[in-house]
């Protein structure tokens, strides 16, 4: 009896930390085709919440697991916050993993953090101390960051009485000279009173002084794109998408590939028609530098994509469904010796696909099945209805009396704040979390625990040797 507790107990216990990943791996607090943002948050912080206080060795150790920046940042905060309650023998390991995981961040969510510390009233010595680190750690790119991010920076510093080196704390405090010997500020400090100054600074920094001076955004965008990073083009150019004054060009070759599939669906089919070499050279480059930077090597592979009118997802989130599934087809296709991709709706070419009609599942499913692959990787959001259920019963009928040996492996790209999850489609198989084509390799490792079949150990161990190899690269790339 007590031993068949005890085995509910550790499935509970899986069942909650697998749950738990893949929402880290799918959601951002965003708004969502079938979800509103209000509902995603307040789901994600429930599900962080209950997490935290029932496993939180396990809870840190998620950090090293590939879970997405946004989720990242999350853990954190909420970690520094209850420092009190971690226990001694486990303190060491989470202070390497909070450090680690802020470092690893993108400088604009790493600086983010720091000033949530500031907003909750995190005041201890540890977050203190993390704070300074972070700052020593990245003094060659302080004076950037304080132009940059400078109200956050301002803040931060203020919050931890922090002594900027240099110019930095005269930048901050508005404590001017003549002139800066920092050329940075110097020319901050012009920009502030000429126009003419402003398109030697950085993007996001002219923009605001840009808004100052009146600037029409056509002759600024014109001028400015010299000083613009690779993924500020994108983003400029898919929220300017009707907009045919625009004259900025992207460098595609420098550009992820999911972030890429974004663009090119951004652009009209006859402008994806007219640059179809050039786009689709372009994703294939994109496909194999992101495996060079996570190795992935299959054999025989079917795909089953969604292209319905869901995947066209939100105000937020314009097309992300549909973009990840574009960008899977070409890394799968990269990764793969044999590859067939089966999309839901009639697409003769990938590139021109749209979001557009119901859901069907179960008919490109029995296509893909058909070819006698070794894995079967669906793409959907989990919503099927033409018919309801279709894809579940194809799958408990193949599972059962027909090959249980081929491996099938459902991704979604959405998280369902109703239950916490992603929305699965059958029992019969795992579903994981994906928000970027670029984790595949990691939710591919990920999957054997979202099957129901692995244990609470296997799982303890496969996050122990993440963390291990996630502290043994910061430690390698700090030089530490």
């Amino acid at each position: 009896m007590a031993s068949t507790w005890i085995q509910r107990r550790q499935q509970v216990e899986r069942e909650d930390l697998v749950m738990f990943i893949n929402a880290c791996l799918s959601c951002t607090g965003q708004r969502e085709f079938y979800d509103d943002a209000w509902g995603q948050k307040l789901s994600l912080d429930f599900l962080h919440d209950y997490i935290l206080g029932n496993y939180r060795l396990l809870y840190t150790r998620t950090l090293a697991a590939g879970i997405n920046h946004f989720n990242q940042s999350q853990i954190i905060l909420k970690l520094l916050a209850t420092g009190q309650h971690i226990r001694p023998e486990h303190r060491e390991e989470e202070g390497a993993l909070i450090a680690a995981s802020l470092n690893a961040l993108p400088p604009q969510r790493a600086w983010k953090v720091l000033e949530q510390i500031r907003k909750r009233r995190i005041n201890n010595r540890r977050t203190r101390a993390i704070t300074r680190d972070y700052i020593t750690q990245h003094q060659q790119r302080l004076d950037f960051d304080a132009v940059k991010y400078r109200s956050k920076v301002r803040a931060i510093a203020t919050h931890n009485h922090l002594k900027l080196p240099g110019e930095v704390g005269s930048f901050l405090f508005r404590n001017w000279p003549q002139r800066f010997e920092t050329s940075l500020f110097e020319q901050f400090r012009k920009a502030y009173y000429s126009q003419d100054a402003i398109y030697d600074l950085p993007f996001t920094v002219a923009e605001g002084l840009a808004a100052k001076h009146q600037i029409p955004r056509d002759r600024f965008l014109a001028r400015i794109e010299a000083q613009m990073t690779q993924a500020e083009k994108v983003r400029m150019l898919q929220s300017t998408e009707h907009d045919h004054k625009s004259k900025l060009t992207v460098d595609l070759k420098r550009t992820p590939i999911t972030k890429l599939a974004l663009y090119c669906l951004s652009l009209s089919i006859q402008d994806r028609q007219e640059r179809h070499a050039e786009l689709t050279k372009a994703l294939e480059h994109s496909a194999q530098a992101a495996l060079h930077r996570a190795p992935l090597r299959l054999e025989k592979v079917a795909t089953v994509l969604d292209c319905s009118y869901s995947s066209s997802g939100s105000n937020e989130k314009r097309r992300r469904p549909l973009g990840v599934a574009l960008a899977v087809h070409y890394l799968l296709q990269a990764a793969s010796a044999d590859y067939q991709a089966f999309w839901t709706s009639s697409v003769s070419d990938p590139l021109l696909v749209q979001s557009r009609g119901q859901t069907d599942i179960a008919t490109p499913l029995l296509d893909a099945l058909d070819t006698n692959p070794d894995i079967v990787v669906i793409l959907s959001d989990g919503w099927e209805n033409d018919p309801p259920n279709g894809a579940s019963e194809v799958l408990r009928v193949f599972r059962n009396h027909i090959d249980p040996s081929i491996s099938i492996l459902h991704c979604n790209p959405v998280f369902n704040a109703d239950d916490f999850s992603v929305q699965a489609l059958s029992p019969a198989i795992p579903t994981v979390g994906l928000r970027d084509a670029e984790d595949l390799p990691t939710v591919l490792g990920f999957a054997q625990f979202a099957d129901g079949q692995s244990s609470l150990t296997d799982l303890e161990h496969y996050l122990k040797v993440r963390v291990q190899q996630f502290l043994a690269t910061f430690h390698l790339n700090h030089g530490s």
